[in-house]
């Protein structure tokens, strides 16, 4: 396990990028849907554990190419948001594939279609580096968790200042975002996911040796507040 880096005070929050739409959108459906296979056994030793208890109603934020539809028990009852609409026949696959099933819901990380306080589980697996505005998703989170609800997380990373790795982070930032539909390398997730009103966060760093750029990753639980706090 890796030290915590210490998160950046002067990280301006950026604007909502243009749309990328038409051909892009489904060739990255299909360039996901062939990376995801070989992102490395210590991600999907993490996903079975974080993933394999869960019951009740579970919303996925961006679920892409159904990347974690093999984990997930039988009996839950799933909800998968992913505005990409090429992703549409990656999951239909893979839902057959692992005897699966879901049902698609409208909207983005930052506007989910989904009832306040309506679920048990709200799980994102490497989505809060694309999202235009993480903080923004993450409120939708809390909004949609019933009271003690479970955030699950897995996400890369930023890594520590300083460190060779950051500073190739930063130098292809721009560059990766281009190519990889928005995803940031940079990132300080697991500052924004403490900051985010949680009444309890459990986050574990680790590296995954997929992609040396990438390395850095968080994985864990955020809990929602049984109930509102009263002021007095």
């Amino acid at each position: 396990m890796s030290a915590t880096p210490k998160p950046s005070n002067a990280a301006p929050r950026r604007p909502p990028e243009r749309p990328r739409t038409g051909v892009y959108k489904w060739f990255f459906a299909w360039l996901l849907s062939k990376l995801q296979r070989h992102y490395g056994e210590e991600v999907d030793k993490r996903k079975k554990e974080l993933l394999g208890a869960l019951h009740g109603t579970v919303v996925e934020i961006g679920a892409g190419a159904g990347a974690n539809l093999e984990f997930y028990p039988r009996d839950v009852r799933i909800l998968l948001v992913e505005p990409n609409a090429h992703m549409r026949p990656y999951l239909e696959d893979a839902a057959r594939k692992h005897d699966a099933s879901f049902e698609i819901r409208a909207g983005t990380a930052e506007r989910m279609e989904v009832a306040d306080a309506s679920v048990d589980f709200v799980v994102c697996t490497l989505v809060l580096c694309s999202v235009d505005d993480p903080e923004a998703a993450l409120q939708e989170v809390v909004r949609v968790l019933k009271p003690g609800g479970r955030f699950i997380f897995l996400e890369h990373v930023a890594a520590a200042h300083g460190t060779e790795t950051r500073k190739w982070q930063r130098r292809l930032r721009g560059f990766w975002r281009r190519i990889c539909d928005g995803c940031t390398l940079d990132r300080e997730t697991w500052a924004r996911i403490e900051e985010a009103g949680f009444a309890t966060c459990d986050i574990e760093h680790f590296e995954a040796e997929n992609i040396p750029i990438a390395k850095p990753h968080i994985a864990g639980t955020a809990t929602k507040a049984e109930r509102a706090m009263v002021e007095v």
